[in-house]
């Protein structure tokens, strides 16, 4: 009976053992997947960035444009080129 026991015991510790082993590696796994949504997610990011500074020179040379037009059309007298 106390062999039985042992053996018993012995399964339990071993099945505890490979429970904790496997959680582990899946808190792994899970943390890894995070980083690299993360990463993903920041590079993103940074792209989106760039295009919007891109855009932002575009539009600041269109309401400089648009400025010009509008002092000429504001020009009732004509003495404006």
């Amino acid at each position: 009976m106390r062999a039985v026991a042992v053996v018993v015991g012995g399964l339990l510790l071993i099945g505890g053992a490979v429970l904790v082993v496997s959680a582990d590696q899946q808190r792994v796994q899970a943390r890894d997947a995070a980083r690299a949504a993360v990463e993903q997610a920041q590079q993103l990011l940074d792209e989106q960035k760039q295009a919007n500074l891109r855009l932002a020179e575009t539009l600041t040379g269109l309401r400089t444009t648009i400025d010009e037009q509008e002092k000429q059309l504001a020009d009732t007298t004509g003495l404006l080129p």
